[in-house]
């Protein structure tokens, strides 16, 4: 389940003791001892992303690469602090969404490159500075309780917010790596025909099922369900509950119980990372009234990439809908 805002407060201190204790140095280095310059990705998500760009050239790590973890409430451990601190760039999603990088950067060198890929939402529209100084400058989660409506973290469903990361991470390889610049672009550059493909399958599915009803367990998938042109009806009470790691209100479960059994929808999108007996019972409802069931992730299911993952969840999202 979704961590409360006191469980997220208390990991957040956590953090932030993880990084004092460490009694890492005051400016983060460019490159390991070696001379080898490292990505560290908050997600292998982000750490595929960043593999893409970075090639054979860059050695990417990614902190979190369990499919049963949930970001929300992740706590770093002193090894994952001291990799990000020692990181010639670091890669994460930002919008309070893995807050955990935000607390251990935020103590350490303000001149260390990042890529936050919220950030880089609509053009900047949401944007702070490149460096990690600029995001949450007061160090809370301040999208937590947003509408998700209007703003939303899961920007990993966003092909276009992904592509600027994507841009920006060989942009910023392009600088501590002049030598290589080239084939960082060239790389990302592949990378963009390669979401140019799961982006012909949503504009397939706004084709020809435009303001189609779906539900969600949670919020998780926004930016997909609206490339796709769908229109989500779960009540938003249940949802953010859902997501807040909270029960949500006996009315609330009705109203979204009532859209299955009602046949009210399309199909049920459904997050397997967090799912809990509310969720579980919202999903047995829907494969009784027959609803087609469409399974999402928060982080890589195993052996696969970025492109590949994505690829087949909007297809997923398509098979469910003919």
């Amino acid at each position: 389940m979704r961590a409360s805002s006191g469980f997220r407060a208390a990991t957040a201190a956590v953090g932030l003791s993880f990084a004092a204790a460490l009694t890492l140095t005051a400016c983060g280095s460019d490159t390991t001892g070696d001379g080898t310059l490292t990505v560290v990705a908050s997600t292998n998500v982000w750490g595929s992303v960043a593999q893409a760009v970075a090639g054979d050239k860059v050695d990417v790590t990614s902190i979190i690469t369990e499919p049963s973890s949930d970001p929300h409430s992740f706590e770093a451990s002193p090894t994952d602090a001291a990799k990000l601190t020692d990181a010639s760039l670091i890669v994460y999603n930002g919008g309070g969404y893995d807050h955990f990088v935000d607390d251990i950067i935020g103590t350490g060198n303000s001149d260390q490159l990042t890529v936050n890929a919220f950030d880089l939402l609509e053009g900047g529209a949401h944007a702070g500075e490149d460096e990690h100084s600029g995001g949450d400058s007061d160090g809370g989660d301040s999208h937590e309780g947003h509408d998700h409506g209007d703003v939303n973290e899961h920007v990993w469903f966003d092909v276009d917010t992904v592509d600027a990361t994507a841009q920006s991470i060989a942009d910023k390889l392009g600088q501590l790596d002049p030598d290589n610049a080239d084939a960082y672009k060239a790389n990302a550059a592949t990378f963009h025909g390669q979401l140019e493909q799961i982006s012909a399958i949503t504009d397939g599915i706004a084709a020809a099922h435009k303001d189609a009803p779906v539900a969600q367990t949670e919020p998780i998938a926004y930016y997909l369900l609206q490339s796709a042109g769908l229109k989500d009806v779960t009540p938003p009470d249940f949802t953010s509950a859902i997501e807040n790691g909270n029960d949500p209100a006996p009315a609330a479960i009705a109203a979204t119980r009532q859209l299955l059994t009602g046949k009210q929808v399309q199909a049920l999108v459904y997050n397997v990372q967090t799912q809990d007996r509310v969720t579980q019972d919202v999903r047995a409802t829907a494969e009784s009234a027959g609803i087609p069931v469409v399974e999402v992730t928060e982080t890589l299911p195993e052996g696969l990439d970025y492109i590949q993952w994505q690829t087949n969840t909007a297809e997923s999202l398509a098979a469910a809908l003919q």
